[in-house]
Parts: C-alpha cells; structure tokens; sequence
C-alpha cells in the first residue's frame, strides 16, 4: 500500500495511492486518524479498516491534482548514516568504517516529494545523496537485529541534500546537512509488506536527465535493521521516525571537479518499488 499526505481544500490529508487515482482517506474512512504520525501509530488496529475502505471509495481524483506533501510532515527525528556504500566511502578518500557514523537532520529541512529544493544565500556547494529511507512504525527501544523488520512500517525515497562547506567546516555535519528544504522525501510510504526485503533495490539519482548514482542498496556497509539495532540502543524510535540509510557513490563533491547544484537543476531520485522524487534547485 502508497500512503501519501496532501494538499485539499488549503488543508493536509492523507490518503492511499490506487489504481485509478488517490483515496482521501478522510472520506473513505472517516474514523480513521487524520495524521501520518497518528495513522502509523494505530496501524495495527487499523489496518484491516484501511483494506475494507479501500475496498469500495472512489478516487478523489487523479495523483496528479494534487500537491504531495513530505509523507510524514512533522517527524519527531530524522537520522542519517553516512558512509555507508562502498564506493561512497573510497570516493570520498575515506577508511571503510568499523562503526555507524550518524547525525542528525532537522525538521525544518522536511520538504515534499516535488517541491523546489533551496540553494541557500549562504554556499553554492549544495550537493545530492539519493537515499533509501525507512519509516519506523512502532515506539521501541533495544530492538536485536533479528526483530528490527518487525518495528519498520515502510519505506519512501530520499535525498540527503548537503551543504558541503558547512558540512566540512567541522567534525560536526548537522548544520551543513539541515539547511531549509534539504530533507524531501517521498513521494509517499510504501507499507514494509509490499517491499519485501529492502536490500536488492536499485537506486539511482539524476541531474537534468544525466545519471550521477546508480547501485542498489544491496551494498549497504550497514544494512537497515543493522542501523535501527544500534539506533535503539540509544534511541527511543517512535512511529513516523525518518531514517536516511545512506548514499551511493556518484555525488557532485567527489567529481574532479566538483560539481554542484546550480539554480535551475532538476534532481530526480529513483528507488525499485518505491517510486521517484523530483526536484528543481531554486535560489532562496
């Protein structure tokens, strides 16, 4: 199943993706939570609600007339892996690492699936990661390794977007990693049942039409559950949590020389079965 939040009527829904258009959840379902978070939080309740609704509602229309919203708008965390391809790590000049390198990406940098990514007064160094993003779907905390399927609701694609100066100008990557808009995500949830196992899917990022990434999240250093394993050791997750699993190699830094975004550039990203996010890079 495609959940998706959206724009009607000047306010945020959430709905499902079908054949023939997208479900306004609020209308095929009435009772049914109207948030991303509070959807996920009851999913295992309401589910079979969900499936039954779905079952005889029209379509509000197509996908197409509406404006899609980051999936889950408000995350309480996103949390981001880096270095975590091989060939990302040798291309940035880098020992492959015996620890997960994380850090944190802020909310204000959530943006939707086609909304305009900002190239920000303050660097013109603005880069892409085309990432695999996993929704956690239940609260947990010391999850094993072999569990960690169980706590993941879905997945979307992502595109860590990076301000390199900033991002390099310490040991600290956060502020170079949460400019305003540089989370999007989307373009919606595919629910974990339907994906099936998340590592053989090809990932690939492009810019104005030429390919700059293309592997397959097969060549995780540290595959999903691995990540949310160590991330719960620490971290309560709680449902609608974001988690960028990493980049493949391909990005604009590591090119001789580096090639930013400029004003103006279309960046796509393209997961196997889970669909595309596509954004044009506007100054702020």
């Amino acid at each position: 199943m495609k959940l998706v939040t959206f724009e009607a009527d000047g306010a945020s829904r959430i709905g499902v993706v079908a054949e023939d258009g997208l479900i306004d959840l609020a209308h095929a379902a009435p009772k049914l939570p109207t948030g991303m978070i509070e959807l996920i939080a009851a999913w295992p309740t309401v589910h079979d609600e969900v499936r039954r609704a779905l079952e005889t509602a029209k379509p509000a229309g197509r996908i197409a007339d509406f404006t899609l919203k980051a999936p889950v708008p408000n995350p309480r965390k996103i949390m981001a892996i880096g270095l975590n391809y091989a060939d990302h790590v040798e291309e940035s000049g880098q020992q492959k690492p015996e620890r997960q390198i994380w850090f944190a990406k802020l909310t204000n940098a959530v943006n939707g699936p086609y909304a305009p990514i900002q190239l920000p007064k303050a660097s013109s160094a603005v880069d892409y990661e085309a990432e695999l993003v996993a929704i956690i779907g239940q609260r947990c905390r010391h999850v094993s390794r072999e569990r960690a399927p169980d706590v993941v609701f879905g997945y979307a694609a992502g595109n860590d977007v990076s301000v390199r100066d900033w991002q390099m100008q310490t040991s600290q990557w956060m502020l170079g990693k949460s400019f305003d808009t540089h989370a999007p995500f989307g373009p919606w949830i595919v629910t974990a049942d339907e994906v099936g196992d998340p590592h053989g899917l090809g990932i690939r990022c492009f810019v104005n039409g030429e390919a700059r990434q293309n592997s397959n999240t097969s060549n995780l250093i540290f595959n999903v559950f691995d990540q949310i394993a160590l991330l719960s050791q620490a971290l309560t997750l709680e449902p609608g949590d974001v988690i960028f699993t990493g980049t493949p190699g391909g990005v604009g830094l590591a090119m001789k020389p580096p090639r930013y975004l400029k004003a103006g550039d279309v960046v796509r990203v393209e997961i196997d079965r889970i669909g595309a996010i596509e954004a044009r890079i506007a100054p702020e």
